[in-house]
């Protein structure tokens, strides 16, 4: 916004891990997450950092975010971590369309089928492998704590139909599980370089659907 504060709204934000880093760089932040004890947590480390006037809390989730934030109000919505835990994700991703102004954006990262199928595979844990592969909604069994995962294909198709345009997907956790163990992993150089590396991995389609996340950039359409 040409270097203006933006108004952020994040959506799930817990304990503020995002949010007050957007606050610190001057921008009006609003946490709408349902747990009081994570408000709690966020409303003390947004006072050690002071940046407490510009970052509030509300508990609330996604099911009554427009009764906490007005429509068309909102520059950029953070959905992180969201979509695979809620009972309707099509529902959620209305209601944060209904939020951000026509010009906003949205970032959206969710879990992936196709890394969590590399790690349980890599762990050994191969019949939970073999459920999320086969499972509809990318899940390896009733213990498991995510609803579903996405794949890059099922996240934009999803997103449209909330009318959002996907602007961009990358893949976030392409690579670290893969890392050599032992002392190279703790030698800076090596450590820099697995963080290029990532980058790089994170952009580039034929690797996609090895992440262990998706980050989805959306407009409203």
């Amino acid at each position: 916004r040409d270097g203006a504060p933006a108004r952020v709204l994040d959506l799930g934000g817990g304990t503020g891990g995002l949010a007050v880093r957007l606050a610190a760089a001057g921008h009006e932040v609003v946490v709408v997450d349902p747990s009081p004890d994570a408000l709690a947590a966020l409303a003390r480390r947004a006072d050690d950092v002071g940046v407490g006037a510009r970052l509030t809390g509300v508990q609330g989730d996604a099911e009554d975010l427009p009764d906490h934030v007005a429509d068309g109000s909102v520059d950029l919505l953070l959905c992180h971590g969201v979509l695979e835990v809620v009972d309707d994700p099509g529902r959620a991703l209305v209601a944060c369309r209904r939020a951000l102004r026509p010009t906003g954006r949205l970032s959206a990262l969710v879990a992936a089928r196709g890394g969590a199928l590399l790690a349980r595979v890599a762990s050994g844990h191969l019949r939970q492998a073999r459920a999320l592969q086969l499972d509809p909604d990318g899940r390896w069994g009733a213990q498991d704590p995510l609803l579903r995962r996405f794949d890059a294909d099922g996240a934009r198709r999803l997103l449209a139909g909330a009318g959002f345009s996907v602007l961009r997907a990358d893949g976030v956790g392409v690579l670290p599980a893969l890392a050599p163990r032992g002392g190279s992993a703790l030698d800076p150089a090596a450590v820099q370089a697995l963080e290029e590396l990532e980058r790089l991995a994170g952009t580039d389609p034929a690797l996609l659907g090895a992440a262990g996340q998706l980050h989805l950039h959306a407009a409203p359409v």
